[in-house]
């Protein structure tokens, strides 16, 4: 007669990462050899991209105005990669976040979703990595994709 295993220990929940417009745009349209990691991490599950309708709905406005044009950015396989592995949630209400203030207006959306419930926002905008040491201190790592470390395995 054979004793019963033990309960398996509960799956800790993936940590979770924002990433901004700009980090998008070297992934889907200029293919940047510099966010394989962060790519390479999303789709083997190493952690969730997290996201709000207002971001997807920036980066079709910024793809409309013609800035990668002359990349020819592929609309099917940009609307596949939000589909597929991006995890839409709502956006925090203010009072519910720490407030970091950006200098840009358009990036403050990113920050408050990212200091309401991510590990990491992976951006490359300056303002935005400006506030790097403070989001630190709240438990958020802001980083490019060429310096952000993926979750182990």
């Amino acid at each position: 007669m054979s004793l019963p295993l033990p309960p398996s220990p509960p799956s800790a929940p993936l940590l979770c990462a924002v990433i901004d417009t700009n980090v998008l745009m070297d992934w889907l349209v200029f293919r940047n050899p510099g966010c394989a990691p962060l790519v390479e991490a999303l789709e083997a599950g190493r952690f969730r991209w997290i996201a709000t309708q207002a971001m997807r709905d920036e980066l079709a406005h910024v793809l409309g105005r013609g800035v990668a044009s002359t990349y020819s950015p592929d609309r099917a396989v940009i609307d596949e990669a939000w589909t597929r592995w991006a995890h839409f949630v709502e956006p925090p209400l203010p009072t519910l976040v720490p407030r970091l203030r950006c200098t840009d207006r358009d990036d403050q959306k990113y920050i408050d979703l990212a200091l309401h419930g991510a590990r990491w926002l992976i951006t490359r905008d300056r303002a935005v990595l400006k506030l790097g040491k403070r989001a630190a201190a709240l438990g958020v790592v802001f980083t490019t994709p060429e310096r952000w470390t993926p979750p182990e395995a």
